[in-house]
């Protein structure tokens, strides 16, 4: 088995089927699988997709557990040589998959890859590619609407939408990983529940001495936000996944880094939460 694609749902049925068809229509020439998680959804119309597909593997989760512990758990009965984590919002849009897999098998110190995700108006998603949070991009991030065309910022601005580079992270939206590598690496973090997961695991790739890439030859569209409502719950996660991720990695090594970054990551959600009122 080459590939095993994850995909954790939740209450997001028909944007799941579109999901699945378009893997159906798009991957050729490679043996694979797909393995879809419900993590416990309040809308039980994903179990009639079951039916539908049945070459594919559905599980159903008892708890939701967040995105992290889905996807490992998932990826515990995968027998690809890769994975795929994949979002169910997501499509695949060509017949690419064969030749990203040819890449990831060209590359010695394969970590991850992402490829050029779109909404569904065809606007670039820049979270396709960006760098480590530290001081400066994260400042640039919560507070400024700073752009510059070649600036190596956050979101990594001197490579283009359609180049093939290294990178430091990638999105979870759509992962590719060589199975044994992620599980050496321990996986996704299960201190996530959502969010800031996709940026730790690549960044553990990175310290671990692996190679991530950004693939901009092929897209895939992301309806962004559509399976997300955006309320206080989603502030403390979205907040609460970059404490995390400060404290895992800044708090000892890097103090002045942490002291600025927690105080900005404060006051940004201060500031939203204001904006939802």
């Amino acid at each position: 088995m080459k590939l095993s694609v994850i995909i954790v749902n939740y209450n997001v049925t028909q944007l799941l089927k579109s999901c699945l068809l378009s893997l159906q229509k798009y991957i050729k020439e490679v043996e694979y699988e797909v393995i879809i998680i419900d993590n416990a959804s309040t809308d039980s119309s994903w179990r009639d997709l079951i039916p539908e597909f049945p070459e594919m593997r559905f599980i159903a989760s008892e708890v939701n557990g967040g995105f992290s512990r889905a996807n490992n758990q998932a990826i515990q009965s995968a027998k690809g040589e890769y994975i795929l984590l994949l979002n169910p919002d997501t499509e695949l849009e060509g017949f690419y998959m064969k030749d990203i897999l040819d890449f990831a098998d060209s590359k010695r110190d394969f970590g991850c890859l992402g490829v050029r995700m779109h909404d569904a108006e065809g606007a670039f998603l820049p979270e396709s590619k960006r760098s480590v949070p530290d001081m400066f991009n994260s400042f640039e991030k919560l507070f400024t609407n700073f752009k510059k065309n070649n600036s190596k910022s956050y979101y990594r601005n001197d490579i283009k939408e359609d180049e093939i580079s290294e990178v430091e992270v990638i999105t979870g939206a759509f992962l590719l990983a060589r199975k044994e590598i992620y599980e050496k690496i321990g996986g996704l973090d299960e201190a996530y529940f959502m969010y800031g997961e996709d940026i730790d695991l690549c960044y553990t790739f990175l310290i671990n001495g692996y190679k991530n890439f950004y693939y901009g030859k092929v897209s895939i569209l992301h309806h962004k936000g559509e399976s997300t409502i955006r309320d206080e719950v989603y502030l403390q996660r979205f907040y609460g996944a970059m404490q995390i991720f400060i404290d895992k990695y800044y708090k000892d090594s890097k103090p002045l880094q942490y002291s600025f970054l927690k105080a900005g990551l404060k006051l940004r959600h201060q500031i939203e939460k204001i904006r939802l009122k």
